[in-house]
């Protein structure tokens, strides 16, 4: 009679269907015992937050790419000041340099009034340098300005 029972129940838990995602130990008696849903995986949200920084890093260079081809005028325009900007403070250093130098200041203010002079006396004292003196420049800006 013990055997009966035991294949009956057998069936009986073999037949019954438990809802999905939930699962049963076979060969137990069951009935009385809590179903379990199935765990879920702890890497899950690490997994998906793991594609995702990777698709992104996938697509890094397609986003700069075309940042920089619908603002390439702007960056240029900002790299062209930030240089300017870069350039006048390195001239300005090297001159506070130069000054630093004790024979290199006057030196160098003598070298501008020679010039200074030799500029006058070559181009403004004369109405013919003059004139040349002006299509010099006016060539000048025609080069530069096209």
């Amino acid at each position: 009679m013990a055997n009966i029972m035991e294949t009956q129940q057998q069936q009986d838990s073999a037949t019954s269907v438990s809802p999905p995602g939930v699962l049963s130990l076979e060969g137990a008696e069951t009935r009385n015992l809590p179903k379990l849903q199935p765990a879920k995986a702890p890497n899950s949200q690490w997994q998906r937050i793991s594609s995702q920084i990777v698709d992104l890093l996938d697509q890094l260079p397609n986003y700069v790419g075309s940042f920089f081809a619908k603002n390439q005028q702007a960056i240029l325009t900002i790299v062209l000041i930030l240089s300017a900007f870069v350039t006048v403070k390195v001239a300005i250093s090297v001159l506070d340099a130069v000054n630093g130098v004790p024979l290199l200041a006057p030196i160098f203010e003598l070298i501008g009034i020679f010039y200074a002079m030799w500029f006058v006396f070559r181009y403004l004292l004369k109405a013919e340098t003059r004139q040349e003196l002006s299509h010099k420049v006016s060539a000048f800006k025609q080069q530069l300005l096209g």
